[in-house]
């Protein structure tokens, strides 16, 4: 069934609404780089004033380290991209029911999302941080799930639908610009090799993200298996990419990344392809199986 159609900006709308509610990839790529001019230094005014040793420290050692490497930046981008779909007047569409038909086979997407955190729930040593310290991690990846997802399944594939595109372009081109976001670690210090993998995955994480929101129905599915993603991750590995000492690593967490990397990452970019339709379209219009 075919939901209420994306809006479009009257012809009586001008300034910055009018011309962000056209919709596109270079207005939507101009609101990214404006998100991160604003989201990428306030982790760096955080840490330079508060006690270096924060910074330093293991993620899980203290709540305090939590707070400064994680959290806080996330408080500050969390508020300004709720900010902007406020004052652009989206939220009722953002986070209102998808206005396009959904397929069966799209619930590989959350299914397959499923299975790492499962299996990283059980490979946690709940034993280990401070109960402190887990209730943080687990408020920090909810804010994880929900800016990352507002932006990339939010204010992208809504820009992206104003200006037109076919859903397989959404879901792709949003898709793209998440993965290429964390490309953005190398500049913090890490190795080449583990971003390039970073953003292999997350572009297939992208657009299993896509499909769970489209088969749900709400962006806020996406944003529960997103915010349920990060945390398990950081509990169950010890901490941030690149800061970790992965000797020792469980039974558990070697099949977790097994599944990952062979099935997950295959799996999204091969569901890529069978993305069809277009807001507003009727469904079976391409000839695609629908519920």
């Amino acid at each position: 069934m075919v939901a209420s159609v994306t809006r479009t900006p009257t012809q009586t709308q001008g300034g910055l609404r009018g011309f962000l509610n056209k919709g596109g990839f270079w207005r939507l790529l101009l609101v990214v780089a404006v998100y991160f001019a604003i989201y990428l230094p306030t982790g760096k005014v955080v840490a330079r004033l508060a006690d270096r040793s924060y910074s330093d420290d293991d993620l899980l050692s203290s709540l305090g380290s939590v707070f400064v490497q994680l959290t806080a930046a996330l408080i500050v981008g969390s508020i300004v991209l709720f900010a902007f779909t406020t004052f652009m007047g989206w939220n009722a569409e953002i986070f209102g029911r998808q206005p396009i038909y959904r397929s069966r086979w799209m619930w590989i997407a959350p299914v397959i999302v499923l299975v790492p955190i499962t299996l990283r729930v059980l490979a946690i040593d709940w034993g280990g941080p401070a109960l402190s310290v887990v209730l943080l991690v687990l408020a920090t990846g909810a804010l994880i799930g929900f800016s990352e997802e507002l932006l990339y399944r939010g204010i992208a594939v809504k820009m992206l639908r104003s200006s037109g595109q076919r859903e397989w372009s959404v879901a792709a081109i949003s898709s793209v610009l998440f993965g290429l976001s964390h490309g953005l670690n190398i500049f913090s210090g890490e190795p080449a090799g583990p971003v390039a993998y970073t953003v292999l995955y997350t572009v297939a994480f992208g657009v299993l993200m896509y499909l769970s929101m489209r088969v749900i129905g709400f962006i806020a599915a996406a944003m529960i298996l997103h915010g349920l993603t990060d945390p398990t991750t950081l509990l169950s590995t010890g901490g941030l990419p690149g800061k970790v000492d992965t000797t020792g690593f469980n039974g558990l967490l070697a099949l977790t990344s097994g599944f990952t990397l062979f099935l997950l990452v295959p799996v999204g970019y091969i569901l890529a392809f069978f993305i069809r339709g277009k807001v507003g379209e009727r469904k079976g219009a391409n000839a695609e199986a629908t519920v």
